[in-house]
């Protein structure tokens, strides 16, 4: 199963099942502390992502590498937690886990990428928040799932947020003065050309990733081992990108990495945003429950937008402000529905 793009299998089960009641009484601050860090490491691969592709990166490099880096760090967790399962796997699992990292890793990533260069870290990083509610709406087409008026209205507000953000741009707020002045030109070009460009590659990733979670559970009942099915399917997922981006590019310099932010994307991504982002989330899940992690993922725009607008000088306007909170509230509404409607099914 594919842990990329700052979604784990803990997202994709947000609402399905509640929380677990607490073993002991007293506020335990390690479980929030672990989920703020895996939103600022999610806020962290964004900008970094973006800067990397800003400076000229290929796209496809970035993820070929990032994605064979983040499976070198889960082998040894697979190797560790489920010694010799790797025996199991068949026909059956191999082509259910390159279907997983080609639904769930090769075609959204490069989507999201692409939207990304298009737009600015902080735009981007709100279409990671809208997956859950992206998968909602897919499952709700498929009539897997009933209308809700709450869950409904969260993915009402959540959308309307994010279409403000795309349309409404407002006074410029100035803060703080950035560190850097990366996008201070660029942004002013992106917004005028390609932003409509860049939102529908973004919204067109979300409703990959959307698709993407109804795969996920065939391959767990396939082959049950979550371990070492990230990591295959992050070797996978490595190998597609490579070969689409020897077919888009073949001249070396798009395959060069050197001691540059290039490099220190790719690592940061596959240690921190892939392998130990999975890692505290898993632990998370198995202290609080899976619908605790998702509580905390509009962090990472919050984390996004200032951080962006700190080191690298991404604008904060009026206009994102107010469609980042009505993101941000929706994503609460939904969860909160989702929640709501779970003691409902249990008692029919």
């Amino acid at each position: 199963m594919d842990v990329e793009a700052g979604v784990s299998e803990a997202a994709a089960a947000a609402a399905m099942a509640p929380a677990p009641p607490a073993s002991r009484a007293g506020w335990d601050w390690k479980a929030p502390a672990a989920m703020v860090m895996v939103q600022l490491s999610i806020a962290g691969m964004v900008l970094l992502s973006k800067v990397a592709i800003g400076g000229g990166m290929f796209v496809f490099a970035l993820l070929a590498y990032r994605s064979l880096f983040g499976a070198a760090i889960i082998l040894p967790l697979a190797l560790l937690r489920e010694r010799g399962k790797w025996k199991e796997v068949d026909w059956n699992a191999a082509g259910w886990i390159f279907l997983n990292a080609f639904v769930g890793y090769a075609v959204p990533m490069s989507l999201y990428y692409y939207g990304l260069g298009d737009t600015t870290a902080s735009y981007a990083s709100i279409f990671l928040n809208i997956i859950p509610i992206a998968t909602f709406i897919l499952s709700l087409i498929l009539r897997m799932e009933a209308l809700q008026i709450w869950t409904m209205a969260g993915v009402v507000l959540s959308v309307g947020g994010t279409m403000v953000v795309s349309l409404y741009e407002g006074k410029l707020l100035h803060l703080w003065k950035p560190v850097f002045h990366y996008h201070s030109e660029q942004q002013h070009m992106i917004g005028e050309s390609h932003q409509l460009r860049g939102t529908i590659l973004l919204v067109a990733s979300c409703f990959m990733f959307a698709c993407w979670y109804l795969i996920q559970s065939k391959v767990l009942k396939v082959y049950p081992y979550k371990y070492w099915s990230s990591m295959a399917t992050c070797l996978v997922g490595g190998f597609q990108t490579a070969v689409a981006g020897v077919i888009l590019r073949r001249d070396k310099d798009a395959w060069k990495i050197g001691w540059d932010i290039n490099l220190v994307t790719i690592v940061y991504s596959g240690a921190l945003a892939t392998a130990g982002k999975y890692s505290l989330n898993s632990w998370a899940v198995a202290k609080r429950g899976p619908a605790y992690p998702p509580i905390f993922s509009p962090l990472s725009v919050v984390f996004t937008v200032v951080l962006g607008s700190i080191f690298i000088g991404e604008d904060i306007t009026v206009g994102s402000l107010l469609g980042t909170t009505m993101v941000i509230a929706g994503l609460y509404i939904f969860l909160w529905g989702k929640a709501k409607e779970l003691p409902e099914k249990c008692a029919r």
